[in-house]
């Protein structure tokens, strides 16, 4: 049973939240939408990476703003699968930075986004952690 004291995901913090993941929504697909078009045969991986973050970033955003059971597991999903991303891809590019000739969203951990890829799956983790009551 839902506990009418817990916020659900879509209020409060919530709505911070969502909004930072739609503005690095839009900054990723922005970024990635003119990678792909302009400079594809450079760094393919890289881009493609960059475009994978956005597609994330979308979805995460939409499944926050959704609250509910679905919204809360869309948005797990997300958090988990970007948090894998940018540690995996941050620890790469910095072992090898061969790998990734251009920079992806998530290189050097976000380093080019003042580490803010690295910091928010964990600060959306944490946020499904403490409205995970809502729902039950």
């Amino acid at each position: 049973m839902a506990d009418p004291d817990t916020p659900t995901t879509n209020s409060g913090p919530g709505r911070l939240l969502i909004a930072v993941y739609i503005l690095f929504a839009i900054a990723a697909t922005s970024r990635a939408t003119l990678q792909l078009v302009t400079k594809f045969d450079e760094a393919p991986v890289a881009y493609l990476l960059s475009a994978l973050a956005a597609l994330i970033y979308i979805v995460a955003a939409v499944g926050l703003a959704r609250a509910g059971h679905a919204g809360r597991r869309v948005a797990l999903a997300c958090c988990s699968v970007e948090l894998v991303g940018v540690l995996g891809v941050g620890v790469l590019s910095l072992a090898d930075p061969e790998l990734f000739p251009d920079e992806t969203v998530w290189s050097g951990f976000g380093s080019g986004y003042g580490y803010i890829p690295l910091v928010l799956p964990v600060l959306g983790l944490l946020w499904l952690w403490r409205t995970r009551h809502t729902t039950r």
